[in-house]
């Protein structure tokens, strides 16, 4: 009843916001000939009334039986349109209050509101704020759709660290860091290999990859064992757990059943050929010179993210080693923990993939994520600590970037 209930207020909203959309739409259309106003208003309610039957019908129309390709582009393009009208109705909301503000008589507002500049175009000030809204709104959809093309447009990012502690002979490593593949989301295999093949191109030498192999089931991986299995560096390729490669966020039928995919999804790390890290360390060695390498299991700060990582277990041991390198998925985890642990050098992340979606230009970094995480995408420094946050190599829910491109992350330590 409760589900029912919560369905029906949700639904609720979703018309009540259509209904306030349309009006400024049905506003802008007024000169137009009834066949455009005809045709703009059939569109605009089909899309409505798709939403609400997805979102309503589901298992009627046997949405979850849709191919996987076919059923995320539907919801991504069902979700941009739903967030363009909210960004919309923003804008349309302003103007109301303007409206409101300046019909309630106050003499100093109606003065500021007379404002002669709008009869100068000959457009109310209404029809503008209408038009802006839907302008932008329309905007965000179109650069939702253009990002689809962009989410196996892979990006290598070279970053130079330095280090005192760093060994002479560690000098000069070359790390290529992969984190969140989300295997379960590709549907373009040429894509994906491409991106492989760009790795090992690179030559490093050691690989590790920051977590959530899939979105949530082991079997997400089977198609791609092969593929990645191709990677290969001389030190080897060195990976750790993710929040989502515990299975935390599907169904199961019993615990049994999701400690069972969990194992399975280790033992493909193990076919591989890539050594997953368990809040352990190994030494990594060169010329008699020796390194630690600590891998924990995912532990986030935020809410609703489990704490499975024990980075005590991790670090235990390795007091003699001058230089550690961390692996953790979650960036939430160094200013909550790591940052005490001050001989931990360099922490390496994922999990945030940047929202897929925000700005990056020299000097200039945005992203909404950055309201959540205060480190979000690429490196930060604390004293003689260091974090890299790695965009994330795959996607999960939008099937896009937008400004935010996948990442190949190589770091040179020196």
């Amino acid at each position: 009843m409760r589900r029912f209930f919560g369905s029906g207020i949700f639904i609720l909203i979703l018309l009540c916001l259509d209904w306030y959309v349309f009006q400024s739409v049905r506003h802008v259309m007024q000169g137009a000939s009834p066949r455009a106003r005809i045709s703009v208003f059939s569109l605009y309610w089909f899309f409505s009334a798709l939403t609400v039957s997805v979102f309503l019908l589901g298992s009627v129309i046997h949405f979850g039986e849709w191919p996987k390709s076919l059923r995320t582009y539907v919801l991504a393009m069902l979700l941009g349109i739903l967030i363009s009208k909210i960004i919309a109705a923003f804008f349309f909301l302003i103007d109301d209050i303007r409206r409101v503000l300046y019909w309630s008589g106050g003499t100093v507002y109606s003065r500021i509101m007379r404002d002669p500049s709008f009869d100068a175009v000959n457009i109310t000030r209404s029809a503008f704020m209408s038009w802006l809204g839907i302008g932008v709104g329309t905007s965000l959809f179109g650069t939702m759709l253009w990002g689809f093309r962009n989410k196996y447009k892979y990006q290598v990012r070279r970053v130079s660290l330095a280090f005192d502690e760093l060994p002479a002979s560690f000098r000069g490593l070359r790390i290529v860091q992969l984190s969140d593949i989300h295997s379960g989301s590709f549907t373009d295999r040429k894509a994906v290999e491409q991106g492989i093949d760009l790795v090992n191109s690179l030559k490093p030498d050691l690989i590790l990859f920051t977590g959530d192999l899939v979105n949530d089931r082991a079997d997400e991986m089977v198609p791609y064992i092969d593929s990645f299995a191709r990677l290969s560096a001389p030190m080897g390729v060195f990976s750790i757990l993710g929040n989502h490669d515990y299975g935390d966020y599907a169904p199961w039928p019993n615990p049994e059943a999701k400690a069972a995919n969990l194992n399975t999804l280790k033992k493909i790390q193990t076919d591989m050929g890539w050594r997953l890290l368990l809040n352990e360390h190994v030494e990594l060695e060169r010329n008699g010179e020796r390194i630690a390498l600590l891998g924990v299991e995912n532990w986030g700060a935020k809410a609703n993210f489990a704490q499975y990582g024990r980075l005590k277990d991790a670090i235990a041991g390795t007091a003699h080693l001058p230089f550690k390198i961390l692996m953790s998925h979650d960036p939430s985890h160094w200013e909550a923990e790591v940052k005490n642990h001050t001989d931990i050098q360099l922490m390496l992340s994922g999990h945030t993939h940047g929202m897929q979606f925000g700005l990056e230009i020299p000097g200039f970094k945005w992203s909404p994520v950055q309201y959540v995480y205060r480190q979000w995408a690429g490196l930060y420094e604390a004293g003689n600590q260091k974090l890299y946050v790695n965009r994330g190599f795959g996607f999960i829910g939008y099937p896009g970037r937008v400004g935010i491109l996948p990442e190949i992350s190589v770091l040179e330590l020196r």
